[in-house]
């Protein structure tokens, strides 16, 4: 039965592109292989610095946050990045809380706030398409570090410019994307809030 790439699978195929053996295992970090040590740890990195770009995938728009007992919004653990929807209200996050830069505070008055919030998720809760592109971006980052091959490069670089089309075309679908959701664009063509020309 086939199934998703998984996050051992994805780092066997980092070790495949500068032809290191497979491992059979990456859940006890110290007894890997150094190579094979050092791909589950750029795997990771990659992965975050993917995932902070925000996409469909891992973003929630009007996420609803509530108040704790002090006033304060406490964010999941895995907040990469939060907005409050109301433009009136000047949040950022500070640690796993909301911080109101206006007042200079983690205290709020009101119960709840609505936030667009960005998450990073586990590598075996990204679609496959994130997967694929991560595993040969982190692919091409090991090979740099440890084999510094303009040829292995290149060979990389060409696969993940094929996954990353893959995943551009997949976030387009899944996200029901066009020029009218943002108000920027919409504006510039003379379209005002209620769809009407202006």
């Amino acid at each position: 039965m086939a199934t998703l790439t998984t996050k051992l699978e994805a780092v066997n195929t980092m070790l495949g592109y500068i032809t290191e053996s497979p491992v059979n295992s990456i859940a006890d970090s110290s007894s890997l292989p150094p190579t094979a040590a050092i791909a589950k740890a750029v795997l990771e990195e990659v992965s975050r610095e993917v995932q902070s770009e925000g996409w469909h995938f891992n973003t929630a728009e009007d996420y609803e946050l509530e108040a704790n007992v002090s006033g304060e919004f406490v964010l999941p653990d895995n907040t990469m990045e939060v907005d409050a929807v109301d433009t009136s209200i000047d949040v950022i996050q500070r640690g796993n809380r909301l911080f109101d830069r206006t007042d200079q505070t983690f205290e709020f008055d009101q119960d709840s706030v609505k936030v667009n919030i960005t998450f990073l998720l586990d590598f075996e809760d990204l679609p496959e398409h994130a997967r694929r592109y991560i595993a040969i971006k982190a692919a091409r980052a090991l090979s740099n570090r440890i084999v510094g091959s303009r040829e292995i490069e290149a060979l990389i670089l060409r696969d993940e410019l094929f996954a990353k089309a893959r995943l551009d075309d997949a976030e387009f679908t899944t996200s029901d994307r066009t020029i009218f959701k943002n108000y920027d664009a919409y504006s510039r063509i003379g379209i005002n809030r209620n769809n009407n020309i202006a």
